[in-house]
């Protein structure tokens, strides 16, 4: 990976607002093929770890 994390504060929290289906499927329940569900809560994570770190592409 060609990337570069700042942490800011040292070791703090992320707050994620997951819906009961959504923390389900992140254990690894599936929900009759509907990948959406999972999809989502990946994407709420991201996104909260995106504003909380700043990721950077290091100096060539």
């Amino acid at each position: 990976m060609n990337s570069q994390t700042v942490y800011a504060e040292g070791k703090g929290s992320i707050d994620v607002q997951l819906t009961p289906d959504e923390a389900l499927a992140l254990t690894g329940v599936e929900f009759n093929g509907n990948h959406k569900i999972k999809t989502e809560a990946q994407r709420k994570i991201r996104s909260a770890f995106e504003k909380r770190f700043d990721f950077q592409s290091p100096a060539r």
